[in-house]
């Protein structure tokens, strides 16, 4: 059981990485256009314009991501206590 709860921290781990190489790459337009950065759109951009949705940019400031790795953490965290205590009511 502790082999899956290291996969999925592990693929946590790895989509927070990704959504902060997605919003390092938005302050280069061209690392955007190119096959890695539509790639990453693809796979990130969802889950980031559910909270543009309800949070707006602040001038030129967009928080949504910000808010969007803090929820990601919140998730996993969850995750792996449920994860734990499964592990610990089969045993």
């Amino acid at each position: 059981m502790y082999s899956i709860i290291s996969v999925v921290s592990i693929a946590f781990s790895i989509y927070s990485f990704m959504l902060i190489i997605y919003i390092l790459m938005s302050w280069v337009p061209a690392a955007q256009e190119s096959s890695f950065g539509k790639l990453l759109a693809k796979l990130c951009e969802p889950y980031l314009g559910f909270f543009r949705k309800f949070i707006p940019p602040i001038g030129m400031i967009d928080f949504s991501p910000i808010i969007g790795i803090l929820l990601l953490n919140f998730i996993e965290r969850g995750v792996t206590i449920v994860l734990l205590n499964i592990s610990k009511m089969i045993a």
